[in-house]
């Protein structure tokens, strides 16, 4: 299929049909147990996606796949990460704009789906 300019494209064009839109991600750091969530709008994002940080390559994870979710980055019992240089404990794909957010009088995990929801500066380490 061939565009021209002044086409407009849909998100199906761009994407394919059927694939997601959004990558999500959660990991908390070993120290303290600080919660870092991730996400990424593949039509608006520029930055780049780390999936494995520097280290041995036995410690790799290597079955990433676009739109396939992965959340066994730690061991149920022992809490370990079955894959050291992984960066993130859990990712999803999903067609949905999902805003996570920790609710501050009770501490629970909070998703509002197609609602935004507006991060207070202190709450955002990074933004791309």
């Amino acid at each position: 299929m061939s565009y021209y300019a002044g086409n407009e494209f849909s998100l199906n064009d761009l994407l394919g049909e059927g694939n997601p839109r959004y990558f999500y991600a959660l990991t908390r750091s070993d120290p303290d147990g600080t919660l870092y969530f991730y996400k990424a709008d593949q039509l608006t994002s520029t930055g780049t996606l780390t999936l494995n940080n520097p280290g041995a390559g036995p410690n790799n994870f290597e079955n990433f796949e676009y739109g396939v979710d992965f959340f066994d980055g730690r061991n149920a019992v022992t809490h370990a990460r079955p894959y050291p240089n992984l960066a993130f404990d859990q990712y999803r794909w999903d067609n949905k704009n999902c805003f996570y957010y920790i609710e501050t009088n009770t501490g629970e995990l909070i998703v509002r789906i197609n609602q935004t929801y507006t991060y207070s500066p202190s709450q955002i380490i990074s933004s791309t």
